[in-house]
């Protein structure tokens, strides 16, 4: 592709991270799905983004699919397609408007007609069905023995069980975690302050036990924690705890309360969504707390929760019981 292509792409990249306020993560996610729309551009001969339509975008999802890549990672690459494709249409609408208002012609001019788009060609273009899959979690009884972390004089050990502990209280993503400061908790009030996907705040309780073990983590901190650090959650270096940390350090107390199961932080939202549910929590309420834009994310717990009835069905009804 030309180089005045290209920079669209730069500046979709500023957009995203200056007005969407997108995560680093995310941000990763859409620069590696776009390199790959820009290499089999190069491979097709396109060199504008005007000259793309939808034809080509489904050769470029069955491509990804031939290539071994799972229809959920077309989704989300044809997703950072269609993402790409309206800011460049907001950008065109927003040229024009200041071109009739001045009749100038600027040298930058050339930027605009390289860029110039009339329709996003991959508002149509659906990717392979994904099968639905349901997320694990842990039953009560097994989170509960995955807390019961018993270790005295342990600073590391009482972090990670307020860490879990608070996971699972609040149903924290991971990258909420290990960005709170100790000024995102309110002991006295029970709730702590936490930015979500697109930086958006939200206000969520934190239970009891999880409280006492934040408590009982707050008084190992201070002597670990360097003295400008803010974070909640710092390592042996006192500083802030990282995401890769927090993953090795749950994966180690599931194995040594003797779980069987793989665990890692994801499952503590999963399980505290499901737990929720399955104890009569409204859907709308759920979707709150968990922070979900669109109520159909959280809807996916439902169908959990009934599993969970569906077994006390087969367990009790009279019509139901299986026989031994």
């Amino acid at each position: 592709m030309t180089p005045a292509a290209l920079e669209w792409l730069t500046r979709f990249r500023r957009y995203l991270s200056s007005e969407r306020r997108l995560s680093a993560h995310t941000d990763k996610s859409y620069a590696r799905d776009l390199a790959a729309l820009v290499k089999f551009c190069d491979r097709e001969g396109i060199a504008e983004w005007g000259a793309l339509d939808s034809q080509h975008l489904r050769r470029f999802a069955a491509h990804s699919h031939k290539g071994g890549l799972a229809p959920r990672s077309i989704q989300r690459r044809l997703s950072a397609v269609r993402s790409f494709y309206a800011f460049l249409l907001r950008e065109a609408a927003t040229e024009s408007a200041r071109s009739a208002a001045s009749q100038a012609r600027s040298a930058g001019a050339r930027q605009r007609r390289s860029a110039r788009v009339t329709g996003n060609p991959a508002a149509e273009v659906r990717a392979p069905k994904a099968a639905r899959r349901l997320p694990q979690t842990l039953d009560a009884d097994q989170m509960a023995r995955l807390l019961q972390i018993s270790a005295p004089g342990d600073r590391l050990g009482a972090r990670d069980r307020a860490l879990m502990e608070l996971l699972y209280s609040s149903g924290l993503r991971l990258a909420e975690l290990v960005s709170l400061d100790v000024a995102s908790l309110d002991l006295k009030d029970g709730v702590v302050q936490v930015l979500g996907k697109g930086r958006k705040a939200r206000i969520v309780p934190v239970g009891r036990f999880a409280l006492r073990a934040l408590r009982a983590w707050l008084q190992e901190r201070a002597s670990l924690a360097r003295h400008d650090e803010n974070a909640l959650f710092v390592g042996r270096n006192g500083v802030r705890l990282g995401a890769r940390a927090v993953q090795a350090r749950v994966a180690l107390w599931a194995r040594r309360q003797g779980l069987g199961v793989h665990v890692h932080p994801h499952l503590f939202r999963h399980s505290f969504a499901s737990h929720l549910l399955e104890s009569g929590g409204e859907l709308r309420g759920v979707q709150e707390l968990l922070g979900h834009a669109d109520i159909s994310t959280t809807q996916i717990y439902t169908h959990l929760d009934f599993q969970h009835l569906a077994r006390i069905y087969d367990a009790t009804h009279p019509r139901a019981r299986r026989k031994a």
